[in-house]
């Protein structure tokens, strides 16, 4: 799942939690149960997060890539389309739900 921030820079938690909870709450119930995320200021908001989204949302101690194994693939596979550092404010939301659908369904899977 690739979300864009739109209008926001620098992110606030405000923002990231309106924007994770708009998105998740479209999300069929059995495709996302979960979350993991490395612990920055924006998504501060973890516990309302759940509250709003009835998902369970987790955070990993800092410099532990290995407790968020399936974000730190996940990050990889984006790297595929763009470059870790590029700035993806020029992608529209439809482009980054391709990339994500691209990802999510490679062509070996089927």
């Amino acid at each position: 799942m690739l979300i864009k921030l739109h209008g926001f820079k620098p992110a606030s938690a405000v923002n990231v939690l309106q924007a994770f909870s708009d998105k998740l709450l479209r999300l069929a119930e059995p495709m996302c149960q979960s979350m993991t995320y490395d612990q920055c200021r924006e998504k501060a908001m973890r516990r309302e997060l759940s509250r709003r989204t009835d998902i369970a949302v987790y955070f990993c101690y800092p410099h532990s890539p290995w407790q968020r194994g399936s974000n730190e693939n996940s990050n990889e596979l984006v790297r595929q389309y763009q470059p870790k550092g590029s700035d993806l404010s020029g992608y529209s939301q439809e482009q980054l739900d391709a990339i994500a659908d691209q990802i999510n369904n490679p062509p070996w899977k089927g």
